[in-house]
């Protein structure tokens, strides 16, 4: 098996080395990442398959195809590690902000116990989602009351009228019966044998397999149904079942739209994929709820939906979803654009590589929301220094909104609450009379 693991946005040369890969495992990579929809049109937005290597772009995850797997995981800095270290902190940071931004808790005697440098990213979240499953089906499946029809020499439940004097009319001797029935063949144990299914075919560490067959015989009598007929809306989470709320989440994520076969089920080629400026968006928003929980601000992602134009009968064009709104009651008092991207240190760039787009979206914002403090947000990294926060912030010209560029640091995990929190409280403080 030839595995090799990459940084988004660098290459990895052809060869046979173990800095390079070979060109049938590129071409064989490169035609799995072709067929998923963060691709794109030309079917280069994961990967590009160039004449001397494959270059990865801003999507993360696990490729694999026959014989073959590239890990790509993003560029986080961990100044005092290097090589298989840092590659570890950097899974493990991946999977902190999936399970921020999905909402799922690993206590941290799981989180230990995972082989961080060894385990691809596949492997780990097969892992905890295997050991999470395991645990709650030895508690017991959920199980629901599911109406039954049947014709019985005797009565159970009611008599269906209308089919025993149409269809059994000619058959005195049997009734036409609907009743209730305590079932485990519900929409969310199919889902969860779906999962296990397509698992059973790509895990590659014995301990998974282990767990994995041990489940799949535990959901031996529950319906096999084909991912795309999932009843998803059928699944019923309440307080009975609450503890099957994160597995539900975990496979969404191993059977959404992320997660792509392009065989018949087996092994053949498959896709796990995340785009990291999605991804980024709904860990800094997470985080941002929490860290503001008692401070008297409230946060809205993908909200406002105000739009930029209006037609002479009042009707709306171009709508906007700014990333995040920061809101006191009504009043929006910051909006965040989130931008998983690399800003340049000033001295090298006074415009620190900011898109002139993402400037005119951001004073659009600010004129539709009325809103005099704009930011920018992005990832921190070495070269801009050793502490997170604002690096410049500028006056819109002819209004009073300022606009200012910050960076948090993704790898800091003590220190991200209060990055976040002096982002948007200092700043928005009420002014007391």
């Amino acid at each position: 098996m030839i595995r090799r693991t990459m940084l988004e946005w660098e290459t990895i040369g052809y060869g046979d080395g173990p800095d390079a890969i070979p060109l049938y495992a590129a071409d064989r990579i490169a035609a799995v990442a072709a067929t998923s929809p963060l691709a794109g049109r030309n079917g280069e937005g994961v990967l590009e398959h160039g004449r001397k290597g494959l270059r990865a772009r801003g999507v993360v995850g696990v490729i694999a195809a026959n014989g073959c797997a590239l890990e790509i995981l993003p560029k986080i800095d961990f100044p005092d590690a290097e090589g298989e270290k840092a590659t570890g902190r950097i899974r493990k940071r991946l999977v902190h902000m999936l399970a921020v931004a999905l909402d799922i808790r690993i206590d941290a005697g799981r989180m230990t116990a995972l082989d961080w440098q060894r385990d691809t990213l596949l492997e780990i979240l097969i892992r905890l989602f295997s050991e999470k499953l395991l645990d709650a089906v030895r508690q017991g499946m959920p199980r629901r009351y599911l109406e039954h029809a049947e014709d019985l020499p005797v009565l159970r439940g009611r008599l269906d009228v209308t089919r025993q004097f149409s269809i059994l009319a000619a058959e005195p001797v049997r009734l036409a019966c609907r009743h209730d029935a305590l079932s485990a063949d519900i929409a969310l144990n199919r889902i969860m044998k779906a999962v296990v299914s397509r698992l059973v075919c790509i895990a590659r560490t014995g301990d998974n397999q282990r767990r994995l067959r041990e489940l799949a015989f535990a959901y031996a009598d529950i319906a096999e149904v084909p991912v795309a007929a999932l009843r998803w809306d059928q699944v019923v989470l309440d307080r009975t079942n609450s503890r099957w709320r994160e597995l539900h989440q975990l496979a969404r994520l191993l059977l959404g739209d992320r997660f792509q076969t392009t065989s018949d089920g087996r092994s053949d080629g498959f896709s796990l994929l995340f785009e990291m400026n999605t991804l980024f968006e709904e860990y800094v928003a997470r985080m941002l709820k929490r860290a503001l929980v008692d401070e008297g601000l409230r946060i809205v992602s993908q909200g406002g939906r105000l739009f930029c134009l209006e037609t002479e009968d009042q009707r709306g064009l171009f709508q906007t979803r700014p990333d995040i709104l920061v809101k006191r009651g009504d009043t929006v008092v910051q909006v965040i654009d989130t931008k998983w991207k690399r800003i340049a240190a000033r001295i090298d760039n006074l415009k620190q590589g900011v898109s002139q787009t993402d400037v005119y979206q951001m004073i659009a914002y600010g004129r539709l929301y009325s809103c005099d403090r704009l930011t920018l947000l992005y990832p921190h990294h070495a070269a801009l220094g050793p502490s997170a926060g604002v690096l410049a912030a500028h006056k819109v010209t002819a209004s009073d909104h300022r606009l200012e560029t910050a960076t948090i640091d993704v790898a800091a995990s003590h220190d991200l609450m209060r990055s976040l929190r002096e982002l948007t409280v200092d700043a928005n403080a009420p002014v007391s009379n």
